[in-house]
């Protein structure tokens, strides 16, 4: 994929973060974002477990995990109350957005339509500068996952120590 600037996310509410986030503020840091769904089994069987590692395993380094609650179907059911319900009793510790609803009551929430997201689960990868690198729907595999995030990582090292000399 070629490296293009990510669009800024849209969202009405932050879980497990003191204030809102933003690319601005995450600049510098390498930053995978989960799209997601609750009531998605394949969110809650891989997505969201895959993110949680990711967090934990990569917590020293410059990158941060952030999930973003997308809904585009049965929105009755995945209201607030029952997403902070969800987001305690599975133990997401990373900062959860909830994506703002589409306008004139477009089904399709303003992010996920911002990056032309299929569905859900899909995961965003986003360098230090703000550019999107890599954009998946559907499961995505450990392996790969772990290279890319290598990758980003090496690159944002190498940025800041051509920046230092």
């Amino acid at each position: 994929m070629e490296p293009r600037p990510a669009p800024e996310w849209q969202t009405t509410t932050w879980l497990n973060a003191p204030q809102p986030l933003n690319l601005e503020r995450l600049r510098g840091r390498v930053v995978l974002l989960h799209a997601f769904q609750m009531l998605c089994p394949a969110c809650v069987a891989h997505g969201l477990p895959q993110a949680q590692r990711v967090a934990e395993l990569f917590k020293s380094a410059p990158l941060t995990v952030i999930g973003l609650h997308t809904v585009f179907e049965h929105h009755e059911a995945m209201r607030l109350e029952s997403l902070r319900a969800f987001v305690h009793e599975y133990r997401v510790r990373f900062p959860v957005g909830i994506d703002a609803p589409g306008p004139d009551g477009d089904p399709m929430p303003c992010t996920m339509r911002a990056y032309a997201m299929q569905g859900t689960p899909t995961t965003l990868l986003i360098d230090t500068q703000g550019r999107l690198r890599r954009q998946v729907f559907g499961v995505y595999d450990d392996l790969l996952l772990g290279a890319e995030i290598g990758t980003l990582l090496v690159e944002a090292e190498h940025r800041t120590d051509a920046t230092a000399t």
